[in-house]
């Protein structure tokens, strides 16, 4: 309830960027889980609105104030969702954002545990995802950073000048998904042999099918393996 007595204004609703049918995302591959049936949208957050709890509002304020007239162009939506606060960043103003929330007393995250990529293919325009989860060891506290880029351009800044440790981590993002971290000193396959065709983790990557390097043999695609009734 509002202060006023009346409810409270119903949360806008997520945005559905497509529709799982079973449990494997590439299609016309098989589907062996016994989900076969299922349907599923496929949804993201929507953008939360004020306050949102905890310690989140004083984040948002002081990275507000610090960013100052850039602030709208950089952060394109603040998301707080199982209380956890993510915010969303316009790629190009990832290394200024970044930079802000480590060196500013006030946020002070320091510590950057990685980055993880994530493959929408019905996210149009923003197909490939970048999530940064920091923390904050002065103030003992969590963010998370995501920024997007598409198909067609996969192309994010590189944090490593910011958070060196992400050195390797932006290497196997790149050899899952083949999102481009410009800037990174040398940006090469960490997992995949060099000459490796395609980003495994990618949902449009086959889920079989696929020559194994050193045997010389494949991997059955699912629906040419053990079914399961």
């Amino acid at each position: 309830m509002t202060d006023l007595g009346m409810p409270d204004p119903k949360p806008p609703d997520p945005e559905v960027i497509g529709v799982r049918h079973g449990l494997f995302g590439a299609p016309g591959t098989g589907d062996t889980s016994g989900y076969g049936g299922l349907i599923d949208p496929i949804t993201l957050p929507p953008s939360s609105s004020r306050p949102y709890g905890s310690y989140f509002d004083e984040i948002a304020d002081l990275l507000e104030a610090e960013l100052g007239d850039s602030y709208d162009a950089a952060v394109e939506k603040v998301v707080v969702f199982r209380d956890e606060m993510t915010v969303h960043v316009a790629r190009e103003h990832l290394p200024a954002v970044a930079l802000t929330l480590r060196n500013a007393p006030g946020l002070r995250f320091e510590l950057c545990l990685g980055v993880n990529g994530v493959h929408y293919p019905g996210d149009t325009d923003r197909e490939l995802h970048a999530v940064y989860p920091l923390a904050s060891l002065t103030h003992n506290r969590r963010l998370r950073l995501e920024v997007s880029a598409p198909d067609t351009d996969p192309h994010i800044p590189s944090l490593c000048d910011i958070y060196p440790t992400n050195d390797w981590h932006e290497r196997e993002t790149y050899d899952f998904f083949g999102i481009v971290f410009d800037g990174h000193r040398s940006l090469t396959r960490i997992e995949m042999p060099d000459d490796w065709e395609g980003h495994p983790q990618r949902k449009d990557y086959p889920l079989g099918g696929v020559p194994i390097e050193y045997k010389g043999t494949r991997v059955d695609p699912p629906d040419r393996r053990r079914s399961y009734s």
